[in-house]
């Protein structure tokens, strides 16, 4: 069989799409198509129609035909079989079944026809399969880009600490020179008394060192003329990987560098004045079985204000009723305004919020009752002994509500005298002797992959030391949909604010 092409064309021989797959001139194919008005009949059912040198197999589709030319030798049975394959892709491609809706899919259409026939013959493919291989997916585009992404929020997140270091110099400078140079005078009102915060006494950071006066950075004082030297703390990092390496570790380097970015990052005090932080943190022991004896979230909206002119607000919440969630305000909170008209204001409006580095709890909520379809991550575990060998097979499905980001599933493994033998994964693994761990990494779990297995063997075991299997994770959106849509000045503050949302594994077990 020989396709000569394959085309669209309307009732009157006007070709609004043609792919040629043998050397054939313009000329040639538009005399051809031009013709085949004229061969069609009234009134006829036939599907083919043929002249002394080609054969028109057809198919009416509204308004249009979809047309096969193809030689007298083909076999007519395999040429309905492509044309009904080809009919099938316009149907998927073409948003309308008209003129308009097949030239604005016309690249796609050929690119499709050009997957579902090669030099003429027709593929061994299914719609299916000629939709995937025309999206041109890349796993390793992706994780590209995302790496990229990640450098760049990197260097914004340095932008933003050196701006913050520049302004907190100059506002101290300013405010010596004030206090040396500035004249002195005694309040005359209530409002020039020095006024408390909101939370004067109470210590919510008790495993925090207080908050000082801040002063220059080490790297503004430094005399001019030095190059850029890495801190202690870097060069620290780097003898640490080495002395692994040399005593026969393998090191991921991006892995080891994204974490130890993560983590700098998570620490990088924001530059926006305002900055609210909701995170939720997840809890959850699944049997190995299945089931789950404990699952809840536990979360807290968090708030930090630089300067204490913008520390009179009052914040707007969106939140949805979701089974099995309460509240919790601090104290001084007003929780008539809370629970009435959703804003987390304080108690007394003349009193500000604290400000500075530190961030300020104010609402903290659990969601408990949840099953185990409301898991964002399963993960099973299969072992089985075969003779001298343990054959372990897991799998991890993903639930649609969350694209999860960082996944690591720490296995834990018998004492061994060499690394596992992993004979199939999806994403990547690192063997800790030490702890005698297996760690499956997968950077993005979002449509394309919500599910993965792996496969790996090591010598025989007894099944339960595979267990427990820790689950970690992050997420961009949380189990409450909660969030601030708008800040509230209450003074001559700025209403300019950034927010941070994260869901974090707090302590996700399979035992």
């Amino acid at each position: 069989m020989v396709v000569l092409a394959a085309s669209i064309i309307s009732k009157s021989g006007k070709a609004l799409a043609s792919r040629q797959f043998v050397d054939m001139s313009r000329i040639r194919i538009e005399g051809l198509l031009a013709a085949f008005p004229k061969l069609v009949g009234t009134g006829k059912q036939h599907t083919y129609v043929e002249t002394e040198n080609v054969r028109y197999v057809y198919q009416s589709i509204e308004a249009l035909y979809l047309l096969l030319i193809t030689n007298k030798q083909s076999n007519i049975l395999d040429d309905l079989k492509t044309l009904m394959l080809l009919s099938k892709l316009v149907l998927e491609y073409s948003p309308s079944l008209d003129e308009e809706g097949v030239c604005k899919a016309a690249f796609q259409l050929i690119f499709a026809f050009d997957e579902a026939i090669s030099l003429g013959n027709k593929e061994n493919v299914t719609v299916a399969q000629v939709i995937q291989n025309c999206e041109m997916e890349s796993q390793g585009e992706k994780l590209h880009k995302l790496m990229m992404q990640s450098k760049i929020n990197d260097a914004n997140e340095v932008m933003r600490r050196k701006v913050t270091e520049i302004e907190k110099i100059k506002m101290e400078r300013n405010k010596t020179e004030n206090e040396n140079f500035g004249p002195k005078r005694t309040p005359n009102n209530f409002n020039d008394m020095n006024r408390d915060p909101v939370f004067p006494d109470i210590d919510l950071f008790p495993n925090k060192a207080k908050e000082h006066p801040s002063a220059p950075s080490d790297a503004l004082t430094k005399a001019p003329g030095k190059g850029m030297v890495l801190s202690k703390e870097q060069k620290k990092t780097d003898q640490f990987i080495k002395s692994l390496e040399a005593e026969g570790e393998v090191i991921l380097e991006d892995t080891q560098l994204s974490a130890i970015q993560s983590r700098s990052s998570s620490s990088i005090p924001p530059s926006d004045p305002i900055t609210v932080t909701i995170e939720e943190k997840l809890n959850a022991t699944v049997k190995r079985d299945g089931g789950v004896s404990n699952f809840y979230i536990q979360g807290t909206l968090a708030l930090q204000v630089l300067n204490d002119v913008d520390g009179f607000l009052q914040l707007q919440i969106e939140k949805q009723d979701v089974p099995g969630l309460t509240f919790k305000t601090h104290p001084n909170i007003n929780k008539e305004l809370f629970n009435g008209q959703q804003i987390v204001g304080a108690r007394d409006p003349n009193r500000p919020f604290p400000s500075g580095q530190n961030e300020t709890h104010l609402v903290r909520w659990r969601i408990e009752g949840l099953g185990e379809s409301f898991l964002p991550l399963t993960v099973n575990c299969w072992p089985s002994v075969h003779g001298n060998t343990t054959n372990v097979n897991i799998d991890y499905e993903a639930s649609e509500m969350f694209d999860l980001q960082n996944v690591v599933i720490s296995i834990p493994l018998p004492a061994l005298m060499e690394a596992p033998s992993v004979k199939h994964i999806d994403g990547e693994w690192k063997y800790d002797p030490r702890k005698s761990v297996l760690e499956w990494s997968v950077i993005l779990i979002d449509q394309s992959n919500r599910s993965g297995s792996m496969e790996f063997s090591v010598p025989s075991a007894d099944p339960s030391t595979f267990f427990p299997i820790s689950v970690g994770f992050s997420a961009l959106n949380t189990f409450s949909s909660l969030k601030v849509t708008a800040v509230r000045p209450l003074g001559e503050g700025s209403s300019k604010y950034s927010q941070r949302v994260r869901l974090v594994t707090d302590k996700y077990e399979v035992v």
